[in-house]
């Protein structure tokens, strides 16, 4: 069987990525969304919850038995040290789900595998795993703008987050494409990602 072609996606939050992840799936592609598979860790009965519950304590666990992801949020944004805790209970668990999905997905005969990673540029292992670097980038000021219209969160919050994010000239100097969706509407994005579909070795033809 021949190998699948790997493509890392990255960009910061708001900027489109889920949106040019759902366009490439349409092309044939597996997605592998990381971030996804965190929020099942951290769902109710989730792998990571033990072991965060035994770190943590109960005050960051919702009454279903999830994470609670406000309360946790506001601990890592002031407490690096508290992120990093986190991050080593959720990280080996999301690698080790992650090339699972991608061997099912290999095995069905997908071309291309397509690693939503947000925190892609940051890894120090990532940029070797895959074949390909693709950036969804947008101005600082629409980032914001989208997050606070589509998650009712105060700019300082949005701001946060973008902190902890790696900046976009990184994201940008560690990319070998982008899309850069300012301005763009949804037809502009189909374009742009049939665009790079053969370099993928996916179908020309959108089928979702």
């Amino acid at each position: 069987m021949q190998a699948a072609f790997h493509v890392g996606l990255t960009g910061g939050i708001g900027s489109g990525k889920s949106t040019v992840a759902a366009l490439l799936a349409g092309h044939g592609a597996a997605v592998i969304d990381a971030d996804a598979i965190a929020r099942q860790l951290t769902a109710p009965g989730g792998a990571a919850m033990a072991a965060i519950g035994q770190r943590f304590g109960a005050d960051f666990i919702t009454a279903e038995g999830a994470l609670n992801r406000d309360r946790m949020r506001d601990l890592a944004f002031t407490q690096p040290a508290a992120r990093q805790q986190l991050e080593a209970i959720i990280h080996p668990l999301v690698t080790e789900e992650t090339w699972r999905q991608a061997q099912v997905a290999q095995a069905a005969g997908h071309p291309c595998l397509v690693f939503d990673v947000p925190l892609l540029v940051e890894s120090a292992t990532w940029r070797q795993k895959v074949d390909h670097v693709l950036v969804v980038d947008c101005l600082a000021d629409t980032q914001i703008a989208r997050v606070m219209a589509r998650n009712a969160m105060p700019r300082a919050a949005v701001e946060a987050i973008m902190a902890n994010q790696s900046s976009r000239l990184r994201r940008l100097k560690a990319a070998d494409s982008v899309i850069f969706n300012e301005g763009m509407t949804l037809e502009d994005l189909r374009l742009a990602v049939a665009a790079l579909a053969p370099r993928f070795k996916l179908s020309l033809r959108f089928t979702t």
